[in-house]
């Protein structure tokens, strides 16, 4: 992982998570923040997640509710490391 793929993948997730309504109690209520609902991608470099992975793949990362967008990037961040994804 370069810090610039991680860095660019963050300020992508900041830029549509800052746009929700917190505090946000559970997963379903980002919806409308997302740009394509539950087909969004984020992409950096060669690094795609798919919204619907965060659910999937990374859940157990994540720690509802949520008070800010700072705080669920953070747990998503750490998901994204901790499972390999910049490897």
């Amino acid at each position: 992982m370069t810090a610039d793929t991680a860095e660019q993948l963050r300020a992508e997730l900041e830029a549509v998570f800052t746009n929700a309504d917190y505090p946000v109690e559970e997963p379903m209520e980002l919806v409308p923040a997302l740009p394509d609902g539950p087909g969004t991608t984020f992409e950096a470099g060669d690094i795609r997640v798919g919204v619907m992975d965060f659910g999937a793949e990374y859940a157990e990362y994540q720690e509802y509710p949520y008070e800010t967008a700072e705080a669920l990037i953070d747990d998503l961040m750490t998901g994204f490391r901790e499972e390999g994804l910049f490897d």
